[in-house]
């Protein structure tokens, strides 16, 4: 993953701002998508055991991810 890069001092607050939203929307995707893909797949296995284990995975993906972007700023 790419370290998340410091923007220019004289980016707009709306510019700003939509950054982070879609730094947040790629975090909740990497959390979700696990989950659904799971549960695609225990339908089409027959198991029920893969929607639960793609629902940790992602909250731990998507957890580390958040964490690094908020580190990546404070430096």
């Amino acid at each position: 993953m790419m370290a998340a890069q410091r923007p220019p001092a004289n980016r707009s607050p709306m510019g700003e701002a939509l950054t982070w939203a879609s730094r947040i929307m790629s975090v909740g995707m990497a959390m979700f998508l696990p989950a659904v893909l799971g549960g695609w797949l225990d339908d089409r296995l027959g198991t029920e055991v893969l929607a639960a284990i793609g629902l940790v995975v992602g909250f731990f993906a998507g957890l580390t991810w958040l964490v690094r972007l908020t580190v990546g700023q404070q430096r």
